[in-house]
């Protein structure tokens, strides 16, 4: 929605009705991702693609018809259809499109939500696109890091969706979610969409070895923006991090000192040597970090200890900083490692133990705090 956003709320503003078009799944070489969007407006304009112009032309006839009708629409294209040569999706993929009619009546918070994407605020709306009960089907909620506002049908639907919500929110995913009549998590009766507007984390890998490698890695899969950063131009190359959204050639502290970082921020210092250690963490634990690591054995560590109490850390300063990274897992292999290290990062966020479930009695997913949530709002 945020690509035709500006649109979609001129008509909104003014009272008018529009048909709206929304990727909610891909598979194999669909042209366009979850979230892209296409309206038909009250004149007939078309704006937004939902897949670069293969089913541009279907597309607009069912978002026509919606806007008359009122009735939500979930069409699959592809190559599983009979027709899928006729509608153009001719590259070989499959694309579900959810097309409903959008007004100030089936969409008040829409104004509230536009503001919220406009001023950086993260925001996501869960959409039921499909289920049993017609008359949920395009119910919304409207999920924010200190709030939930609307209703699916069911107060335990709206909890499980509003819970899982809030986890896509802090990594700033798009995607589908099942659940049961009655928000059971291993049911496949509802479906709901769930589109997130917040920037992706940040994760910041010092040192190019093979263990950042690795950790680049799991942490692409985790939804962050990596970037792996060591001054030597020899190993820092995007050839040896396709991963990483970027390689950066620099001092780490110079480097950190002037780049943008905030409090959903990853950091973990691979490069266990004291002269690029001790600098970059003399900066990094002034940060409000959501997550600060920093490789080496306890030798190395108890060395990097009294260098940085000697520039007047403290103990409680320290206990910020997870060294020797990672959680023992008993792994050994730098990816091993990286799973180790990506675990530490997840049960830091979520208040994880790290104890083996089958120890833990109670919930298995804990409520996030106010606090911690109003990290997200900055």
């Amino acid at each position: 929605m945020r690509d035709v956003l500006s649109d979609l709320e001129t008509w909104w503003q003014s009272g008018d009705t529009v048909g709206l078009g929304t990727v909610v799944g891909t598979w194999k070489s669909a042209p366009r991702q979850p979230g892209a969007s296409m309206l038909v407006g009250p004149d007939g304009t078309a704006v937004g693609s939902v897949s670069g112009g293969c089913v541009e032309g279907a597309v607009y006839e069912l978002a026509e018809s919606t806007r008359e009708s009122g009735e939500a629409v979930l069409q699959r294209y592809g190559v599983s259809d009979d027709d899928a040569f006729s509608v153009g999706l001719t590259c070989g993929g499959i694309i579900d499109i959810f097309v409903e009619r959008v007004n100030r009546e089936t969409f008040p918070e829409l104004g509230a939500i536009a503001e919220d994407i406009r001023e950086g605020r993260p925001v996501a709306v869960a959409t039921v696109i499909s289920g049993p009960a017609a008359d949920r089907v395009g119910r919304r909620l409207v999920v924010r890091p200190d709030a939930v506002t609307g209703t699916l049908g069911s107060d335990r639907l709206d909890a499980a969706v509003g819970d899982d919500a809030q986890g896509l929110l802090r990594q700033g995913n798009t995607g589908v979610l099942h659940y049961g009549p009655d928000g059971e998590r291993r049911g496949d009766d509802i479906a709901v969409f769930v589109a997130s507007y917040a920037p992706r984390p940040r994760m910041i890998v010092f040192g190019a070895i093979d263990f950042a490698a690795a950790v680049a890695r799991i942490g692409s899969f985790l939804g962050y923006r990596v970037t792996v950063c060591d001054a030597r131009p020899t190993f820092a190359t995007k050839k040896r991090f396709p991963e990483a959204d970027e390689v950066i050639v620099a001092w780490p502290h110079r480097y950190l000192e002037k780049t943008e970082v905030d409090e959903r921020t990853v950091v973990c210092v691979l490069t266990h040597d004291p002269k690029f250690d001790v600098p970059l963490l003399e900066i990094a634990l002034k940060m409000p970090l959501a997550y600060l690591g920093a490789m080496g054995s306890r030798r190395t560590n108890d060395d990097r200890a009294a260098r940085l109490r000697e520039l007047g850390f403290t103990d409680d300063d320290l206990s910020r900083l997870h060294a020797p990274i990672g959680l023992d897992v008993g792994g050994r292999t730098p990816e091993e490692t990286a799973v180790s290290i990506a675990a530490e990062i997840i049960g830091s966020r979520w208040g994880g133990t790290g104890t083996q479930l089958r120890f833990i009695e109670g919930p298995i997913h804990r409520n996030v705090g106010t606090a911690d949530l109003a990290l997200e709002r900055n």
